[in-house]
């Protein structure tokens, strides 16, 4: 990697740490900076403005993540439920780029730019669609395969997965606590379990 593209990963990288930590609109220039160790003139060298930043962790940070964590196992040949369960009890309870006290990356960025910034809201929501439809067309696989109740939406069944997720999400973080996921994923469970 030459030395500017690896200047721009490290940008990327230490403020997304603060950004997780903090939040993006208290999280300043100045703040990634410090942390960064970089001048001001290398952060406006890579980045026109601390927006312009925030759109490339998503695009160039979250979303490869996330793809590699949330939508890969998805392609498993197993039992779609078990899959889905098997997901959501790894990415509550194991993974390690998720961090509890701060809750899912790709929620707090939604709950905190998309009321006022488009763009955050278009790739925001290109993350959240490629899971929605990969999800989705498991789901529908394992209803052509009969393992999963044919008379099942599989697209509301998705939605409600997904929004069980970020909202035990929210939970873990003010709890500060996986008590929580444990709960939801007893829940999920049975519920899963009644799809059959």
């Amino acid at each position: 990697m030459k030395k500017a593209a690896a200047t721009r990963m490290h940008i990327l990288q230490k403020a997304f740490e603060l950004i997780y930590e903090k939040g993006y609109q208290t999280t300043s220039i100045d703040d990634i900076l410090a942390t960064t160790k970089v001048t001001k003139g290398a952060f406006y060298y890579h980045f026109k403005n601390k927006e312009q930043m925030g759109i490339a962790i998503i695009n160039e940070l979250l979303k490869p993540t996330l793809t590699a964590s949330f939508i890969a196992p998805l392609e498993s040949k197993e039992n779609p439920l078990d899959i889905i369960y098997n997901l959501m009890e790894h990415l509550l309870l194991q993974n390690d780029f998720l961090r509890l006290e701060y809750g899912c990356p790709v929620a707090n960025f939604t709950q905190e730019m998309t009321p006022w910034n488009i763009d955050f809201s278009n790739a925001l929501h290109e993350i959240t669609q490629l899971w929605i439809s990969s999800m989705t067309d498991l789901l529908e696989k394992g209803k052509k395969e009969g393992v999963i109740k044919d008379t099942i939406n599989a697209n509301a069944l998705t939605v409600f997965v997904m929004s069980g997720y970020w909202g035990i999400r929210n939970f873990g973080k003010l709890e500060n606590s996986k008590n929580v996921y444990t709960v939801y994923l007893e829940e999920l469970k049975r519920y899963l379990g009644s799809m059959k």
